[in-house]
């Protein structure tokens, strides 16, 4: 066991661990930060995706070790200073981006990061970021709605598939 610290949704942090610890058991077992989710263990699902040092990153794919001293980014910290939702995420509420929201968190995760890169992107552009992330439940129309809603674009030209 060694001890990894690292700076996680703004906070230092460290815990021990094995040198074969992934990065989302660190963040959810060490950490108890569970909103993190781990769906498929080989980089599929993207439900685990958090931000390292600003670039999403499938956490069941990098070991924590690896990221010692990064700066780490988790759904946790995706809300706003009064704890209420930030705006991907009151998008994704406001326009029923989520059904069982078990890959919430990664899309929440992933959309941050586009919108980064890509403020204004168009459907199609939202549509081909996706593609790391799967959700079983909605059809992804209205996560992409709420993507673009959150980069401030009007989303009732948006037709259902």
């Amino acid at each position: 066991m060694t001890k990894v610290t690292m700076t996680v949704n703004g906070k230092s942090v460290s815990a021990d661990s094995e040198a074969r610890t992934l990065l989302s058991e660190f963040l959810r077992e060490g950490l108890r930060l569970t909103g993190t989710h781990v769906g498929c263990d080989t980089s599929q699902c993207g439900a685990c995706v958090v931000h390292v040092d600003g670039l999403a990153v499938k956490s069941c794919t990098v070991l924590a070790q690896d990221v010692a001293g990064a700066e780490v980014r988790t759904i946790e910290g995706m809300a706003n200073a009064d704890g209420s939702l930030g705006v991907i995420q009151q998008a994704f509420q406001d326009h029923h981006g989520l059904q069982c929201g078990f890959c919430t968190p990664g899309m929440v995760m992933t959309a941050a990061s586009l919108l980064k890169d890509n403020p204004k992107p168009t459907e199609h552009e939202v549509r081909e970021y996706l593609e790391g992330n799967i959700c079983r439940c909605t059809g992804y129309h209205n996560i992409v709605k709420a993507i673009m809603a959150a980069s401030g674009q009007d989303v009732s030209a948006i037709a259902a598939e």
